[in-house]
């Protein structure tokens, strides 16, 4: 048979993940094979740009949009269970976990961009229907985007902190600031990195960087003391990198400082940054979208 798609993959999975137990992403794909019978030569296909194992590629993101819906999630790296709301919907009868279904969960409405206001009256189908060409691929790449995110988030929250400021160090290095450095391990008085603001070194900025879980929040308190560090260095210039999210206190409090200009990036605008700029990610496929050149017809040849 066919390799089937991608969402005909949610009932095998979750149906090996209905034993209670986790499983590697390797489990869930023979678990798929078996299931539907796919043959060596099922397994052999690939995308359509010839890169990608279609296989392989479609069990991927089955996976995610059930992560994305809240059905199942991440024990360890590359280690998946059901969570209590995948429980509950096996309750509903498996069979019945399709794509439709997913619109039910508000982790998944945002992901795939539903609006809110019409979603018991619209299907992903429609939704799609509505948009251009252009608009389908600047949506799917978005998806694509925030699923990288999150698998770049995972793998970020698993480093030793001192790698983690090394990797906050090398992002800026690629993102062409000047001759960037971290700070020794301890005793480094509230400043993780050093980074020149250009190649000269007229101008220095002190970093802090901090590794705290994605769903936690750094509070005002810790923007000044970040703001002490910095008095105490003399430095009129900060940056404060952290995977976790910022309350509306600690950026209204780095907005109107003066004195010292300090630069927030949480941990969305992290990972959007190391995929802009490369950092533990590459480049896998490339499309070209040509359009008309009416100016060379209406030249003379």
């Amino acid at each position: 048979m066919a390799v089937p798609k991608y969402y005909e993959f949610f009932q095998p999975i979750i149906q090996c993940l209905k034993d209670g137990n986790s499983h590697s992403m390797r489990e869930l794909r023979d678990f798929c094979c078996k299931f539907y019978n796919l043959t060596e030569q099922d397994l052999q296909l690939t995308t359509p740009n010839g890169k990608q194992n279609l296989f392989y590629d479609r069990v991927s993101w089955a996976k995610t949009y059930l992560k994305k819906a809240g059905l199942i999630e991440s024990t360890s790296r590359a280690q998946y269970c059901l969570t209590n709301a995948g429980k509950e919907a096996i309750a509903d009868g498996i069979q019945n976990i399709t794509l439709s279904y997913l619109k039910k969960y508000e982790s998944f409405r945002v992901f795939i961009g539903m609006d809110n206001a019409n979603k018991e009256n619209r299907t992903l189908r429609e939704e799609k229907a509505a948009e251009s060409p252009k608009e389908i691929i600047e949506s799917s790449v978005k998806q694509i985007n925030q699923s990288l995110s999150d698998n770049l988030m995972q793998e970020v929250l698993k480093m030793e902190w001192y790698n983690f400021e090394k990797l906050v160090v090398l992002l800026l290095k690629k993102m062409g600031y000047g001759e960037p450095t971290t700070t020794q391990k301890t005793g480094d008085g509230g400043i993780d990195g050093l980074v020149k603001a250009d190649k000269f070194g007229f101008d220095t900025i002190y970093v802090q960087a901090k590794q705290w879980k994605p769903e936690s929040t750094v509070s005002r308190p810790e923007i000044q003391r970040f703001l002490g560090a910095l008095a105490g260095q003399g430095a009129s210039k900060g940056l404060f990198i952290t995977t976790a999210k910022f309350s509306n206190e600690a950026v209204q409090f780095a907005q109107r400082h003066l004195q010292q200009k300090i630069v927030l990036v949480d941990g969305e605008a992290l990972t959007a940054l190391m995929i802009e700029y490369n950092l533990g990610v590459s480049i896998e496929t490339t499309y070209e979208i040509k359009r008309m050149d009416y100016d060379f017809f209406n030249e003379d040849f």
